[in-house]
């Protein structure tokens, strides 16, 4: 895989008619090939985030995910396009309610699988494997100058969420999982 040819194709697809749908192909074609996309990217060993192009318009980033790291329900305002290729990623689709949200579906995407979430999703993410996990997220939109929500996992509170609020747990699970080596 060719990551600047990634990301030019993501960019001409984003002029199509249905940008999310055209841009899901090109997502789906390169995680079909699981191998190639960890050579271009590395193989996970922390959790993290590594922008790969960001405009106003297209945000496209690698997602690494720790053993068992767990992301609050959060949404993005704008549609996203998720493809896995190592590991799984296990989502739970809420609905906002005028109080709070609610649990309303689940999907677990394997590696080599792909999903487009409308611009009114709300999820909650985990990575329930022992090993860590790899997706490329595509966003149409600039993901981290979008102040967005994200809800109290144990309360449902709704608080307010952007790009760096997200690095900043990352950053923890790091964090975690140097504690954990340390205790080895």
């Amino acid at each position: 895989m060719d990551i600047d040819q990634f990301v030019h194709d993501c960019i001409s697809a984003h002029q199509e008619t249905d940008p999310q749908a055209a841009v899901l192909e090109v997502l789906r074609r390169a995680v079909q090939e699981p191998g190639a996309v960890i050579a271009a990217l590395g193989e996970p060993t922390e959790a993290g985030i590594r922008v790969l192009h960001r405009s106003e318009t297209l945000t496209i980033f690698n997602a690494t995910w720790t053993p068992q790291m767990n992301l609050m329900p959060h949404n993005h305002l704008m549609w996203a396009n998720i493809g896995i290729y190592t590991g799984r990623e296990d989502n739970i689709l809420w609905h906002k309610t005028p109080e709070s949200i609610e649990a309303v579906g689940a999907k677990a995407l394997f590696e080599r699988d792909v999903v487009a979430l409308p611009p009114d999703a709300i999820h909650s993410v985990t990575n329930p494997l022992p090993r860590f996990t790899g997706g490329i997220h595509i966003y149409g939109g600039d993901f981290f100058d979008t102040t967005r929500s994200q809800w109290n996992p144990e309360t449902r509170a709704e608080e307010p969420s952007d790009g760096a609020v997200i690095r900043a747990i990352f950053d923890r699970e790091n964090d975690r999982m140097q504690r954990e080596r340390d205790r080895g």
